[in-house]
């Protein structure tokens, strides 16, 4: 915890109350509310515009590849720049690049662009502002609140995230029925405001650079050696990578709205909003009673529920079943992203929590972005049915890999016993 910001509170209370009296926390909840919801009006609005121009799955898959590649270039330099750069500056940057991207979108709207890798081009833009925003963004909570805080802390960031989830999707739908400027320049406005609100955050993390001795390279990589060397990071991360990498159907519900389902774009806003519908309850309850024992078991548990959920999702021909079974798919991966989000920052020494930050968000950035991908690939290979259906069993057959490969983070009991390696 940095000494130099004056919102740390003068004792260690464990509430919500005590977190929500530190004003640079209140505002770090309202931009990345604002700036969530943001992204799910526009993944709406864009999925929605894409597949309407093409009817392709393999178009929709694009549109994910299109927001990872930047991902995948400019993440680890980005953790790096996390490090050794006022994260503030860093956030407010990366809401005008996003903000750019929307503007792009609004553009190509106006003018009636149908040629869509226009479209991909604008998403890369995008996906660019994402990948420097990520690390920075969320290596701010471990210095803005107390080590006792911190679970608290990041349920009720959990809270906030899935609250913008929950409205974004539905907002976006309701948005497109005027038309798609609409919907992008809704994104536009809350991306601006994310930019002043980090700008007024009052926290400066000091910078912790390497020695003069040590190479750019070796900085770049530092997250990555240090994850492998620390199995309780490696497998919670690399656990939800290859989960979400095989159970995700999001890039798909367009497909079950329209064709399968026939229920529209604002059914299309509803599906998206019902995996958060789930999580927003988890978050709540782990706000007001937090993990404090058998954490590893509780983790890979709510893995294989993940799992199960997303098969009865894609047998489903019932919308309320539809709905009933992407809310326990939020429900459940909520609790491993708090487990998750928990243990990593208590695992890592402060100095590096920018690179291993980094490279946890590349491992998320690959399950989401190229999980769309790759259910896009299913799709117009497989058929969408048999797409969902492959990755849900998939994410069983991870549960239990990784159960075998890492014993110490399914031996994790409480938060408490967390150290950084040498502590």
């Amino acid at each position: 915890m940095s000494p130099a910001s004056p919102d740390h509170p003068s004792t260690e209370e464990d509430s919500a109350a005590a977190l929500f009296r530190l004003r640079d926390f209140r505002l770090y909840i309202s931009g990345r509310f604002l700036g969530t919801l943001a992204m799910m009006i526009q993944s709406v609005a864009v999925g929605w515009q894409v597949y309407d121009m093409t009817e392709s799955a393999m178009a929709l898959g694009m549109v994910g590849l299109a927001q990872f590649l930047p991902m995948v270039l400019i993440t680890l330099p980005a953790g790096d720049i996390a490090d050794r750069i006022d994260r503030r500056l860093i956030v407010a940057a990366s809401a005008l690049l996003e903000a750019s991207a929307a503007a792009w979108l609004i553009a190509l709207s106006l003018l009636g662009t149908t040629e869509v890798l226009w479209f991909y081009a604008a998403l890369a833009l995008f996906g660019t502002g994402r990948a420097f925003m990520a690390p920075a963004s969320r290596s701010f909570v471990p210095i803005i609140v107390s080590k006792l805080q911190l679970p608290r802390a990041i349920a009720v960031s959990s809270s906030s995230f899935q609250i913008s989830v929950i409205v974004g999707p539905a907002l976006g739908g309701f948005l497109y029925i005027f038309g798609p400027v609409a919907a992008y320049g809704t994104a536009l406005a809350s991306f601006l405001v994310v930019a002043v609100a980090f700008l007024a955050m009052k926290t400066r993390p000091a910078p912790l650079p390497d020695g003069p001795a040590v190479t750019a390279l070796h900085r770049l990589t530092a997250g990555i050696s240090f994850m492998r060397r620390t199995p309780i990071v490696f497998g919670a991360i690399s656990l939800d990578l290859f989960a979400v990498l095989l159970g995700g159907a999001t890039a798909l519900l367009p497909i079950f709205a329209r064709d399968i389902l026939e229920v529209g774009p604002a059914g299309l806003g509803v599906m998206r909003a019902m995996p958060a519908v789930g999580a927003i309850g988890v978050s709540l309850m782990l706000i007001w009673r937090p993990i404090r024992a058998r954490t590893g078991h509780i983790m890979f548990a709510c893995v294989a529920v993940f799992g199960i959920a997303t098969i009865v999702f894609g047998l489903s021909r019932d919308f309320g079943l539809t709905l009933a079974a992407l809310a326990l798919m939020g429900a459940s991966d909520m609790v491993s992203v708090n487990i998750r989000s928990t243990l990593v920052p208590l695992a890592t020494p402060q100095p590096m929590l920018g690179r291993v930050t980094a490279v946890e968000m590349l491992f998320i950035g690959a399950s989401n972005e190229l999980g769309e991908f790759r259910a896009g690939v299913s799709a117009a290979l497989f058929g969408t049915v048999p797409a969902v259906l492959i990755g849900g069993i998939g994410t069983l057959g991870v549960v239990g890999l990784w159960m075998w490969l890492f014993p110490a983070l399914r031996k994790v009991d409480k938060f408490d016993d967390v150290k950084p390696p040498g502590s």
